[in-house]
């Protein structure tokens, strides 16, 4: 079997996350998972990361259940720069989880189900998300 890495940067709180990480392994990979929370982020990782996904700062920035509003960061006129600096201070200010694989980058919220499109196999079927939405069916193909 091919070597295909998978790196998740993983909020084991968050469900949408322990979904992906599910997804994940339930296909047969022993991802990375990087606890960003604990980890925290860098400037050079941030910025590597939203270039491969296609996002901004903005567009990655965790709006509810973070103190984005206390801080100031969901007013006009706040820079791209001032939202790198906030996240690499308060690494919960970026959207989860971030997964990279071979295939790309992206930001797996608010569907868990977008991890499928990096991965170079399903999980076997049936597969369902914690909340009990099938996600692939008994033939293993994707639902929805």
């Amino acid at each position: 079997m091919s070597h295909f890495p998978v790196v998740i940067h993983h909020n084991p709180d968050c469900g949408t996350s322990r979904n992906v990480l599910a997804i994940i392994e339930a296909a047969g990979y022993a991802p990375v998972v990087i606890d960003y929370l604990r980890e925290g982020w860098t400037r050079p990782q941030l910025l590597a990361l939203f270039a491969a996904s296609g996002l901004t700062p903005r567009a990655a920035l965790r709006e509810t259940k973070s103190p984005a509003a206390d801080l100031g960061l969901l007013a006009e006129g706040v820079t791209d720069e001032q939202l790198l600096t906030a996240m690499i201070a308060h690494p919960v200010l970026v959207n989860r989880p971030l997964v990279a694989t071979p295939k790309g980058v992206k930001l797996c919220r608010p569907d868990s189900a977008l991890v499928l499109d990096l991965l170079d196999r399903l999980p076997p079927g049936p597969f369902t998300k914690e909340d009990g939405t099938l996600l692939i069916d008994a033939d293993g193909k994707r639902v929805g």
